[in-house]
């Protein structure tokens, strides 16, 4: 553990186990409050989904975090550094990918990475040599084919592969994306859920990412961030926010060709019951609890109400 001065000058505690630890962070534009006590850390390795709906601050958090703005009080540390602090060294150690980017459009796709990359090249230590192999980060996102392409004659899906290649390609500790999928048909994202699952697992990066898609979210974060009213006003992996939001789950089954579903809080002890009355004759069982879209739904319903 370590100590931090906040913006107003008090004492914060910092979490040393922490890549990102946000306390206390506010965001004013005039008299407008965006984030009004934002709290939160991240640990190493984790897939955290920022959600919230349009106008809840995501975008003005991750670009605190990011070092793009200061924030107007709190206090803010990722990966040991302040943000707005943060040198070229700092940098060299994130990796960011944007809704949009539109530069160097007469670069082909491998003389792009390769250029970039080599601004990577003096930051590289033994325990992580950057930048990436071209050839294997052209691999990674799906863009073998295109490597000799001018990056204006990629499509909109290609383009969006190659903006999460400029993301990695200084293999960053952490990593923010923004809407990474936007664009993506469905065997592009599924190939970028297994990437964003590689770099996790493999690589030991650290990944913030904000979308609105909340099936991907579900799928790919360990951890679920909602920010509405310029607060995180949920914290947790999504089962566990559906089981804070409602306990029950919806038990579903079938019975010499009858058709049945039963709400329960306990739904082992339910379709342990049902298979020691009833034996072979159940089949089509499912349990289904609340989708993190229900969950999402409600808790932004309440905070809003």
């Amino acid at each position: 553990m370590g100590t931090a001065t906040t913006l107003d000058g008090d004492i914060t505690v910092m979490n040393a186990a922490s890549v990102i630890e946000a306390r206390g962070l506010c965001m004013s534009y005039g008299p407008q409050e965006v984030l009004r006590g934002v709290d939160f850390t991240v640990a190493p390795g984790e897939v955290i989904a920022l959600l919230g709906p349009n106008g809840a601050g995501k975008t003005t958090t991750v670009e605190i975090l990011e070092g793009f703005r200061a924030p107007s009080a709190g206090h803010v540390r990722v990966l040991g550094a302040e943000p707005v602090k943060g040198d070229e060294r700092w940098r060299a150690r994130l990796g960011v990918v944007l809704q949009s980017w539109r530069d160097h459009g007469r670069w082909t796709v491998h003389d792009l990475l390769d250029h970039l990359g080599r601004y990577y090249a003096p930051y590289s230590t033994p325990d992580r040599r950057r930048p990436t192999s071209t050839g294997e980060l052209i691999e990674a996102v799906g863009l073998t084919e295109h490597a000799g392409r001018r990056v204006n004659r990629l499509s909109g899906g290609q383009r969006r592969r190659l903006d999460v290649a400029i993301g990695i390609v200084g293999r960053p500790e952490v990593l923010f994306l923004d809407e990474p999928t936007a664009g993506f048909d469905p065997q592009a994202r599924r190939d970028f859920h297994d990437l964003v699952h590689r770099l996790s697992d493999l690589d030991d990066t650290t990944i913030l990412l904000t979308t609105h898609d909340l099936d991907e979210a579900e799928k790919l974060a360990d951890r679920i961030l909602i920010l509405a009213g310029g607060r995180i006003v949920a914290d947790g992996s999504a089962d566990k926010l559906s089981r804070e939001v409602s306990r029950d789950a919806q038990v579903r089954w079938s019975r010499a060709g009858e058709h049945f579903v039963h709400a329960t809080d306990d739904a082992t002890a339910f379709v342990r019951g049902l298979f020691q009355q009833h034996g072979d004759q159940i089949g089509d069982l499912e349990v289904r609890r609340a989708t993190l879209e229900d969950t999402y739904m409600a808790i932004v319903r309440k905070e809003e109400g």
